[in-house]
């Protein structure tokens, strides 16, 4: 029997390495003889860097940067040669030929939403400042190129903070540098921005791994599609999108880029316009990040060898079939014919499935606490993938 395993991460519990390796156990356990597949999945946000970087065997690097709130916090970022990345993945990033050393970038490391508690979360401070000081780090490791996951931001700093990390300097009236991060609450006061002069770190090719289509502004902007669950008050959203559109001009002024197309731009408005501010400063590039996880790991080569799949994340519902990982696998196995199991902490219940084809595993019982359940994962996950295929 030939077997794909290919999870996400099951949030706050485990990666999504370490849930195929799990997986992978409790069913060789039982069928030693099946040959068995796994492909950890990610989209840009948390398990971006892990899974990208551990496909291929790169380089794991670990260092202290700045937190979204503006503490200090410990992040990791890869680093692979190119020559490891399966030519469609090469072909979709279009690097120069002379690149040899690739930076993987998980902005979730410094910047991400799960890193602060509900109360904690406010677009108007946080900041991407950590984003800049880990891309700085790659350059300082020898990266020519940087793959950046956008997935999961705390932030609506249209990417500032990041710049500002990079020598970029956000004026006042007087001409002097913002002692504060150039978050939202600081936007105000800046009159002009000032680029720094030629460094290694601008000639830094960018590409930035997201699925979110979102543009800059308006009813399916930033603010309002993903700024309530950053902290945004209802009453707040008119001068932030205000603020949003201002300073997003002055950028756009300051880097000679057309401010209608760069707002307007399909996802210029992922993880608070951080992708705006990356393409219009720093010639960033939007990539498709499950396409791109896709092509890195081979998935489609996998899934054709396959007779049954087993995929899931921590909680899987209508959204995961909306361009996530899982739910993207999903469909593509059942049009292929294949036999899928989904495991995962929780389940909505609205979903319907095949008995034959398409089942569905709750991993934990439904009256046991969120904590107990987090804290439990790994056995819950191995017990129950055991007894569906121990027959």
């Amino acid at each position: 029997m030939n077997t794909l395993i290919a999870f996400d991460k099951f949030k706050d519990a485990l990666t999504a390495r370490e849930v195929c390796e799990i997986a992978k156990q409790a069913i060789q356990s039982s069928h030693p003889d099946w040959k068995i597949e796994t492909a950890p999945l990610a989209d840009g946000g948390d398990g971006f860097c892990d899974t990208l970087t551990g496909a291929i065997d790169g380089d794991f690097f670990k260092t202290k940067t700045t937190s979204s709130l503006g503490g200090k916090i410990e992040a990791i970022f890869g680093i692979v040669s190119i020559e490891s990345i399966r030519k469609e993945a090469k072909k979709l990033l279009q690097f120069s030929a002379e690149t040899k050393r690739v930076a993987i970038i998980e902005m979730a490391q410094s910047s991400g939403i799960a890193l602060l508690s509900q109360k904690e979360r406010t677009p108007w401070k946080t900041t991407t400042f950590g984003l800049g000081e880990l891309m700085k780090k790659t350059v300082e490791e020898g990266a020519e190129a940087a793959v950046i996951g956008l997935g999961g931001s705390a932030t609506h700093d249209l990417g500032l903070g990041a710049l500002q990390a990079l020598g970029f300097n956000f004026l006042d009236k007087n001409g002097s540098p913002l002692s504060a991060f150039p978050s939202p609450e600081a936007w105000p006061s800046i009159q002009s921005v000032r680029v720094p002069s030629e460094s290694r770190l601008q000639s830094l090719q960018i590409r930035i791994a997201c699925d979110v289509e979102n543009p800059l502004l308006g009813r399916n902007g930033a603010a309002a599609i993903f700024g309530p669950q950053k902290g945004l008050k209802p009453e707040d959203y008119d001068r932030l999108e205000s603020l949003t559109a201002e300073t997003a001009r002055l950028l756009c002024e300051t880097m000679d880029a057309d401010p209608a197309k760069a707002m307007s731009s399909p996802g210029s408005g992922a993880a608070g316009g951080t992708a705006f501010g990356l393409n219009v400063a720093l010639g960033g590039i939007i990539v498709p990040g499950f396409d791109l996880v896709k092509k890195w790991i081979g998935l489609d080569e996998k899934l054709s060898a396959a007779d049954q799949v087993l995929t899931g994340e921590g909680r899987f519902d209508q959204s995961s079939f909306q361009g996530k990982g899982p739910g993207s696998l999903v469909k593509e196995a059942l049009a292929l014919g294949k036999n899928v199991h989904v495991f995962a902490g929780s389940v909505e219940s609205s979903i319907e499935q095949d008995s034959d084809t398409f089942i569905i595993n709750a991993i934990s019982p439904g009256n046991m606490p969120l904590a107990e359940a987090l804290r439990n994962t790994k056995s819950l996950l191995a017990e129950s993938v055991s007894k569906t295929f121990n027959v």
